[in-house]
């Protein structure tokens, strides 16, 4: 299970880190997708877009990690479990972010980003689900 684990967060990351390039590198499509999505907001779509890509490239960093840390077997020892929440937690929110903008922000929803939207935010759940007991003893002890 733990090599399934990692390998989805690594197939996680990679996917993220193709978004990423494709937003700082300009590519054509990304900023035609930023500039629809600037409109409604009244903002710089090309700070729209390089902020977007700094928030996505951390979350691909944040998979990369989870999948160490997993295959490192530091959370079974309990070490590293709020690294791992908060990774997770990151990722859940910059996909929430990114199925808003898609939703609300843009003319036409592109529903193959809504999929791998989806996709992460399922592998950052089953990431927490599969952690739960040692993630619920870490907010026992923070509380």
């Amino acid at each position: 299970m733990k090599i399934i684990l990692s390998l989805l967060n690594l197939l996680a990351g990679l996917v993220l880190v193709r978004f990423t390039i494709s937003k700082f590198a300009a590519w054509p499509i990304s900023v035609a997708a930023f500039e629809d999505m600037a409109k409604p907001l009244g903002i710089d779509p090309t700070m729209f877009r390089i902020g977007t890509g700094f928030i996505i490239g951390f979350a691909a960093l944040f998979f990369f990690v989870n999948a160490i840390l997993i295959l490192r077997k530091c959370l079974e020892r309990n070490q590293c479990v709020r690294l791992f929440t908060i990774a997770n937690l990151y990722g859940i929110g910059a996909m929430v972010g990114a199925l808003f903008s898609e939703f609300f922000l843009r003319t036409e929803v592109k529903w193959m980003l809504v999929y791998i939207a989806a996709a992460i935010i399922c592998i950052a759940l089953i990431n927490l689900f599969s952690h739960r007991q040692k993630i619920t003893n870490l907010l026992k002890k923070v509380s």
